[in-house]
């Protein structure tokens, strides 16, 4: 009986193709052996055309980066760090990707194995892992703050109740009245401080455009004449599981915000509110890789956000508008998180822009 061919073996330079980071096998002239499939992404370009070029010709003043390669190829160094410009063609113009490039020595070969990290990547993934902890943090507070206020807050009513059936003079009673008044409008801040970990999250099938119309219907209907809402749709967006009205309320409140923070244009009549959304791919979320993500783009044509509280607007009570509760950005973070999402925020007087990244299926 004849035994079946053994399966075929995948090769350690196949296995770099796993890797979420570029990996390069180069020699000290410039001859590259072999580039990973993260290096093509980046590139926008086949592995054949990677390969075609000399491997420094995609930097940046590479004369450092090719002393380097030589230096750890000769062994003076098993391994060596430093920071590069990675030329991209296909990108705008004079916009090279910044990159931590660590080269490391390899066994019986003249060969050595360069790995790139960019650095926009590891700083984004250094603030989404700190707006995680944030949001964590925020529900601790929020829940510890909440109950410490619930607990003597409807003694105080019931207090009040009694007093106000009590007296005689007008004047207590309706001193009495001031006080359930009171009362009653913090128990409503605590029930929305609550709200968002009381309620079940409900799973069903989303369409990210059927959320964005929704939104906007209700920003129009709030502010019908001088507000212009753009519309960008990327109709290729997969429906995707997720919590419906936990997305439009997150939506609604970044972009109910921004229609705020636009009075003075709509009065002026050319305040500008833009909804796109796109697909991103090869995305890294909360420390996993996602072949493909949502990205949705809320931009307003405001005065942007002041720069004392840029750094805190997903912190509970902070707001930069008069009256502002400062649970809005809360909200829709906390919502944005339970879908393995983040809120990234770019602001500057006449262009913020908010970004909701989610993973798609």
């Amino acid at each position: 009986m004849s035994l079946p061919p053994p399966a075929p073996q995948r090769s350690g330079h196949e296995a770099f193709d796993l890797l979420a980071t570029m990996v390069a096998l180069v020699r000290p002239d410039g001859v590259c052996l072999f580039a990973n499939a993260a290096f093509e992404n980046v590139l926008g370009l086949s592995r054949r055309s990677v390969l075609r070029r000399e491997w420094f010709d995609w930097f940046v003043e590479s004369d450092l980066l090719r002393e380097t390669v030589a230096a750890v190829a000769r062994n003076e160094f098993s391994t060596s760090r430093l920071d590069a410009q990675l030329k991209r063609p296909f990108s705008s113009p004079g916009e090279p990707l910044l990159v931590h490039v660590i080269v490391n020595q390899l066994e019986d070969s003249d060969a050595t194995l360069v790995e790139l990290i960019e650095i926009e990547q590891q700083t984004r993934q250094d603030r989404e892992e700190r707006a995680r902890g944030q949001v964590q943090a925020n529900k601790e507070l929020i829940r510890n703050l909440a109950h410490e206020i619930k607990n003597p807050l409807g003694g105080i009513r019931g207090a009040a109740q009694l007093l106000q059936m009590e007296v005689e003079s007008k004047a207590l009673g309706e001193y009495a009245q001031v006080i359930i008044h009171e009362a009653d409008r913090l128990q409503a801040l605590v029930d929305r401080l609550l709200a968002p970990h009381r309620r079940p999250h409900v799973v069903g099938d989303v369409n990210i455009h059927e959320v964005c119309e929704r939104v906007r219907s209700l920003i129009l209907a709030e502010f019908p004449r001088g507000l212009t809402i753009e519309r960008d749709y990327d109709a290729s967006i997969p429906d995707f599981r997720g919590d419906r009205e936990q997305l439009i309320q997150a939506v609604l409140n970044i972009a109910h915000n921004a229609a705020q923070a636009l009075s003075e244009r709509i009065a002026a009549g050319d305040a500008r509110l833009n909804l796109r959304t796109r697909i991103a791919r090869q995305v890294t979320l909360g420390k996993r890789r996602y072949r493909l993500a949502l990205e949705l783009h809320i931009e307003d044509n405001g005065p942007g956000i002041p720069e004392a509280i840029r750094d805190r607007i997903f912190y509970p009570l902070v707001s930069g508008r008069d009256g502002g509760s400062g649970l809005g950005l809360t909200l829709a973070q906390t919502f944005v998180a339970q879908h393995q999402g983040t809120i990234d925020c770019d602001s500057e007087p006449g262009r913020t822009l908010f970004k909701i990244t989610m993973p798609l299926p």
